[in-house]
């Protein structure tokens, strides 16, 4: 395996250090110097990149993110697939996997699950939504951001829901311990798998134990097919009856008896955050018949994975000892049940009237809640065999009324009639307390350590602040320097850059508006102000949305646009012309747009060869500008108002032609005026109708020439003396002044 850590790959991406060894791909961080930050580069292994089928598998993990974009799924920046290098750049996530803080933690407290499955439920709920299957959830595949937000990673072996969705078709298996019954046996996965896959993990983390465990993963995955797991509550009796209940549910064998979609569970974990003591009514079709399935051709032996080092279990035997197995299971059950049947009538009945008059079967499971109140906890109730079959969590409390240890408070009451396997809450009286620690400025886990270690249990609500630095705790409950009972709940307020119940504002623009409504709906949102604007778009698009696409929003919330009215928008432009000289003679001077006339731009002029100003309005691409004077034409262009800015262009100035055809007197001989003083050659020029006259200075040693022309332009050489000019020409004369000035 080549190592590429130092060397920087395209000129663009330096490798920092390996962060993560997957069966198929090495992941490093690095850093972009051309977007200026810090990336995760996903490289195939060199020994992969001559194999077409993991060639493949690579190029179906950028193809699938590529087409998602939600804050709970990584994100891909760029890709490249070369002969001799291929690899995917992915946002570099600073955190850890949910399986390793599942192993520091143990058992995830159920509210901190809810939080991480909610967010691992809406990513897959929008890659199922855009078609694609993950089939590879797993802890090691989820990664935990310090602010407790959630990315979902690794499609290496995605696919489209629309296409061919046969696992061993395509070739790969996800990882054993977590594989939906179907993935096992090779039938068609659609997106009930991932909710399969979603509720082991839900398992996982309120047991912190695996469903089903075997030193083979043959054996693992045949239990997959045939065995029911324990119940959460089980292994771990602080499970709510309601969050075991949505992890059952998940995880059932038959896919349809399964949560039909992502949105399905989220609705039943919502309904459960809103009250953490319901209870569901869920009933299932039990199938007491083994399962059967026929033989395939063996599967790929590895599974991709990203940003973590812990590569998957070889399962390239996995289905083949799977069949083997069944099919010695099966041949052996047929005489098996016809000696069953013979005997099971009178079996039958023995074995009833033992259940009815030996056990507590066909008794009532309903006890009545004694009184606890005032008892001592630890001396009374404990280790008392008396409560020993009670479902009994307690928490602690400071009351003067009561002596410490006693209950002070319990839940349900005295008298009231309850499940067996219901929660009786106890409430225990402790004079031992402790000054909140100050974890203000802290990381959630590092400010979760500290205050577990002076005694208190925690649970925490991000708070959706961007002007705090994300993941950092602004502030607790109790407040640091309050005094709190020693196992008492200290709640920890995280800020938070990413709204969790957010979602991402879709594009609408460019779109007619009933298409960018459908668009909103799809995602329960709605149109908010409408505005009509002039633009050179068809009529009825939306040209500007607010939010801008991609922003957060909540559902229900709206969606201001501004839609085009199909009519270019009115633009203006300032203009200016030369006059014709006449004598100084007035003139009337009007303006046409596209001969119209321009009533606000006409004016009664001096024809003196000075300059008019005006301003016209339009809205065309080729709109034609015409001057005219007195009914002729002075000046034309052509003016295109939508470009920006406004461009003019084919301009046509009526020159000495126009001046000596039209006006008398427009075209004259010019004097010659060198020798005279100024005062006499400006009187000169006039005389001729010049008027357009600039006066320069020359030092001179002839001091007879001081103060007078010593030259002027345009030259009077050659036949130029008696060359008729324009009296509109700019004439320079020159004044000679002595070296002392």
């Amino acid at each position: 395996m080549e190592n590429y850590v130092g060397k920087r790959i395209d000129g663009r991406y330096e490798i920092h250090e390996i962060i993560g060894v997957g069966g198929m791909a090495v992941v490093y961080k690095a850093y972009d110097n051309i977007d200026d930050r810090i990336v995760a580069v996903k490289i195939l292994k060199e020994e992969y990149i001559s194999n077409e089928e993991f060639r493949r598998r690579f190029k179906n993990e950028s193809k699938y993110i590529a087409v998602l974009s939600h804050p709970n799924i990584v994100k891909v920046y760029d890709v490249s697939f070369g002969d001799r290098l291929q690899y995917i750049v992915m946002e570099y996530i600073e955190g850890i996997t949910l399986k390793e803080y599942i192993q520091q933690q143990g058992v995830i407290q159920p509210r901190e699950a809810v939080l991480f499955v909610t967010q691992i439920l809406r990513a897959l709920q929008h890659a199922h939504d855009k078609g694609i299957v993950h089939r590879d959830v797993k802890p090691q595949n989820i990664m935990l951001l310090q602010n407790g937000s959630i990315k979902v990673t690794d499609f290496g072996i995605a696919s489209f829901n629309r296409s061919d969705t046969r696992t061993m078709s395509d070739s790969a298996i996800g990882s054993v311990h977590y594989i939906s019954p179907e993935q096992a046996k090779g039938d068609f996965t659609d997106a009930k798998a991932d909710i399969y896959s979603v509720g082991v993990v839900m398992y996982e983390m309120l047991t912190g134990t695996l469903p089903f465990q075997s030193d083979s993963a043959v054996s693992v995955a045949l239990m997959q097919l045939q065995n029911e797991p324990d119940s959460p509550r089980e292994r771990n009796s602080a499970v709510p009856v309601g969050l075991e209940q949505i992890t059952m549910h998940a995880m059932q064998k038959e896919p349809s008896a399964r949560y039909q979609s992502a949105a399905q569970m989220l609705l039943d974990i919502d309904e459960y955050k809103r009250n953490p003591d319901i209870k569901f009514d869920y009933s299932y079709f039990v199938d007491n018949e083994p399962t059967k399935f026929i033989d395939r051709k063996k599967i790929a032996n590895k599974t991709p994975v990203v940003n973590e080092a812990e590569t998957n279990t070889d399962n390239d035997e996995i289905i083949e000892e799977i069949d083997d197995e069944q099919a010695q299971s099966n041949s052996k059950l047929i005489p098996i049940l016809t000696g069953a049947v013979a005997g099971l009538g009178a079996v039958l009945v023995v074995i009833l009237a033992v259940l009815f008059f030996f056990t507590d079967v066909f008794k009532s499971s309903e006890i009545k809640v004694p009184q606890f109140i005032g008892m001592i906890y630890e001396t009374e109730i404990k280790d008392s065999s008396k409560y020993k079959d009670y479902n009994i969590e307690i928490e602690y409390e400071y009351s003067a009324e009561y002596e410490v240890g006693s209950v002070i408070k319990q839940s349900p009451e005295k008298g009231e009639k309850i499940d067996e396997d219901d929660v009786i809450l106890l409430t225990v009286n402790t004079n031992k307390t402790a000054l909140v620690t100050d974890v203000y400025g802290q990381s959630y886990l590092v400010a979760k350590q500290t205050l577990e270690a002076a005694g208190f249990v925690t649970s925490y609500e991000m708070v959706y602040d961007t002007s705090i630095e994300e993941g950092v705790v602004i502030n607790t409950s109790p407040e640091h320097g309050d005094e709190a009972a020693i196992g008492s709940t200290v709640v920890i307020y995280v800020s938070s850059h990413t709204d969790a119940d957010a979602i991402e504002t879709p594009e609408i623009v460019g779109y007619s508006q009933e298409i960018a409504l459908d668009l909103l709906k799809s995602v329960n949102l709605e149109f908010g102000e409408v505005t009509i604007e002039d633009s050179t778009q068809p009529e009825g698009t939306v040209i500007e949305q607010t939010p801008l696409a991609g922003d957060p929003i909540h559902e229900g919330e709206k969606v201001d646009i501004k839609v085009s009215s199909g009519k270019a928008p009115t633009k203006s432009v300032d203009m200016t012309v030369r006059l014709p000289y006449k004598n100084g003679n007035a003139g009337t001077l009007k303006v046409y747009l596209n001969n119209v006339a321009v009533d606000d731009a006409g004016a009664e002029v001096l024809l003196n060869s000075s300059t008019y100003s005006f301003c016209v309005s339009g809205s065309g691409k080729d709109d034609t500008l015409i001057v005219k004077i007195d009914g002729s034409v002075i000046y034309s262009c052509k003016i295109n108002f939508t470009a920006d800015p406004i461009a003019v262009s084919d301009e046509k100035t009526i020159d000495d032609v126009y001046y000596d055809s039209f006006y008398y007197g427009a075209m004259s001989i010019i004097p010659n005026v060198e020798g005279k003083t100024r005062e006499a050659a400006e009187k000169a020029l006039n005389n001729q109708g010049f008027y357009n006259i600039t006066v320069e200075t020359q030092t001179t040693l002839d001091n007879s020439k001081v103060g007078k022309v010593i030259n002027q332009k345009p030259e009077l050489n050659g036949l130029n003396r008696y060359k008729q000019y324009s009296t509109s020409t700019a004439i320079v004369i020159v004044i000679g002044k002595g070296v002392l000035g």
